[in-house]
């Protein structure tokens, strides 16, 4: 006579276990997420201000510079509360390693956030340098999103963290962007490098909103569609056509640099309302899964209940050892045999169905998380080889990126796979 003993039965129930508190585990960092968001959006709006008040020699956006400073420390409090309750008191919080290096980094970049607003009020900085300041912690800050987004284990919540991160990389492209224009408006012309500097972060959005489009839903797509071809995306294509017409040689009127800043503004501010429905969704889909696993869990308990209730099997044991669907003997030829029916049985064959199939979603899970994490590779690869052409070449980022595109397209290749080759052979 056969039964499951014990011990498979509680494996099963701490495997679903395990699985709620790694969907708890989610759920915090996607609530990580969303205040790193509003985070970013608030430190882009300082940088900008910060940008135009430092170029004015402080004669524009001194007032507004100060409201904004005021706006991000409020934000950064409550960003540090929240990491400060999620992931401090305990040491075996079933936190990714990479996912807290990379929250220690960004919040050391926040802690002399102070420094960097008493520089910039006494006008001891450039414009550049200060936007290479903001643009630095900006970067730290999109990691810890990427390394949430790279350990989430459910393909579903991986899908849309895919999604954000490409497009809170590309309105950060976006961000830089602005930076860039406003200096050269206000400068009163472009050279030709900085002309492909802002060609390059043009081409280095539209890659990360292309991933971003693969991932996103339908309500989001018709969102960031209506914001394609708005008018303020129309003034966009029209100032950078200006700009690299500039680049080839003449002059420009200083004021056309708040016209540039007030429309580059626009633009970025209704990206936030993209941000804001992905983190939303993320949100929500966090707090389904944990209902959903935790409505499973009390289903497996009153079937376990049943099951020790049942009498114990006196025919061929319903078990993985003559389950034909299960691999076995390579080459064996595989024959239909039906599983036996009964009241008696239905039990012991509803546990071995459930246990047979967590098996075949987790492996299903594997794959679906597969599609979405090669994305994040291919990003990582990418700023991979970029930073080796960097050494290697003397170049800045965008010449890096640019060479990356022109070799990519020369050779009919995916921007990605080239990324790899080049990292594959230095390596």
């Amino acid at each position: 006579m056969s039964k499951h003993s014990d011990i498979t039965k509680r494996f099963l129930l701490s495997a679903k276990h395990q699985e709620i508190q790694a969907l708890q585990h989610l759920s915090s960092n996607c609530r990580t997420v969303k205040a790193v968001k509003d985070m970013i959006h608030q430190l882009q709006r300082e940088r900008g201000l910060s940008n135009v008040f430092l170029g004015s020699k402080g004669d524009r956006f001194d007032e507004q510079r100060q409201q904004q400073i005021t706006a991000s420390e409020v934000c950064e409090q409550d960003l540090r509360s929240l990491l400060k309750s999620l992931y401090l008191g305990q040491h075996d919080n079933g936190q990714s390693m990479r996912l807290l290096s990379s929250i220690t980094f960004a919040l050391q970049g926040m802690d002399h956030l102070p420094d960097l607003r008493n520089k910039i009020a006494a006008q001891q900085l450039t414009p550049l340098e200060s936007t290479n300041a903001y643009c630095r912690l900006i970067t730290g800050l999109l990691d810890v999103v990427f390394e949430a987004a790279d350990v989430a284990s459910d393909p579903t919540m991986t899908r849309l963290l895919v999604a954000l991160f490409n497009f809170m990389q590309g309105k950060e492209y976006a961000g830089q962007e602005r930076a860039w224009g406003a200096i050269g408006f206000a400068e009163s012309h472009f050279d030709s490098d900085l002309g492909d500097r802002i060609s390059a972060l043009s081409d280095s959005q539209q890659h990360c909103f292309e991933t971003f489009e693969n991932f996103a839903d339908d309500e989001e797509m018709q969102m960031w569609q209506l914001q394609q071809t708005s008018d303020t995306a129309t003034q966009i294509t029209r100032l950078r056509e200006m700009i690299q017409s500039l680049a080839s040689g003449g002059e420009c009127s200083a004021e056309l640099s708040e016209i540039w800043y007030d429309i580059a503004t626009q633009r970025i501010d209704a990206m936030q309302s993209i941000e804001e429905h992905l983190t939303d969704r993320l949100t929500d889909q966090a707090t389904l899964r944990i209902q959903q696993a935790e409505e499973e869990l009390r289903n497996h308990e009153l079937l376990i209940a049943t099951l020790n209730s049942s009498p114990p099997l006196t025919d061929t044991p319903i078990t993985m050892l003559y389950d034909n669907t299960v691999k076995g003997l390579k080459g064996a030829g595989r024959e239909a045999k039906k599983l036996p029916e009964g009241s008696a049985l239905s039990a012991h064959k509803s546990f071995y169905d459930l246990i047979r199939g967590q098996a075949q979603r987790i492996e299903d899970m594997a794959d679906e998380l597969g599609a979405a994490r090669q994305a994040l590779s291919e990003q990582k690869v990418i700023d991979r080889a970029k930073l080796l052409l960097m050494q290697q070449g003397n170049l800045s980022e965008q010449q890096a990126y640019r060479k990356l595109q022109s070799s990519a397209m020369e050779q009919n290749m995916r921007l990605s796979d080239l990324a790899q080759r080049v990292v594959s052979r230095v390596g």
